[in-house]
């Protein structure tokens, strides 16, 4: 089997760590942000390890659901999970219908480092139990996987200076 290739994003926001934290962990700003793009909705995000993140991303008539199961919680530095990227309305491990060699289990890592009043976000993805065929899709994918994350960024962006003029 092929090394498996890992995805890593570094980022450095400009806000405190507790309020970038707060954004990845509030169903109310996380659908803010995640899966850009998409009407977001977050249907269910227990955040504690074996909780359950169950999120719904629609473009138009069409939707992606997707299951995470938190491994590791430490609030607000570090956030382990695994990530089921498609699944059936009810939750069941499906297929992406849009990449059929999709890896159908990533290891989500994020990590939040407070550097004065900034915090640096770095995110790894690597795939898990997967084939050679999703090895390799994900190596292929790995170029482009920053415009999505760059994009949701963006958004964070936005969402961090609105809640700190507002306060």
């Amino acid at each position: 089997m092929s090394e498996l290739p890992e995805y890593q994003l570094e980022r450095i926001f400009d806000a405190p760590r507790e309020l970038v934290w707060r954004a990845w962990t509030d169903p109310e700003m996380l659908h803010q942000w995640y899966g850009p793009g998409a009407e977001t909705t977050v249907h269910q995000f227990d955040l504690k390890p074996g909780g359950l993140w169950l999120n719904e991303m629609k473009w138009g008539a069409i939707s992606n659901f997707q299951k995470v199961i938190f491994q590791e919680v430490t609030a607000p530095e570090k956030m382990v999970w695994h990530h089921y990227s498609c699944t059936d309305a009810e939750w069941n491990v499906t297929l992406n219908p849009m990449m059929a060699d999709w890896p159908h289990l990533l290891l989500t890592t994020v990590v939040f480092e407070a550097v004065n009043d900034q915090t640096k976000v770095l995110l790894t993805q690597t795939p898990m139990d997967a084939s050679e065929a999703e090895i390799s899709c994900f190596k292929t994918a790995m170029t482009n996987m920053d415009h999505g994350w760059g994009a949701g960024y963006t958004l964070i962006d936005e969402l961090l200076k609105k809640l700190q003029s507002d306060a």
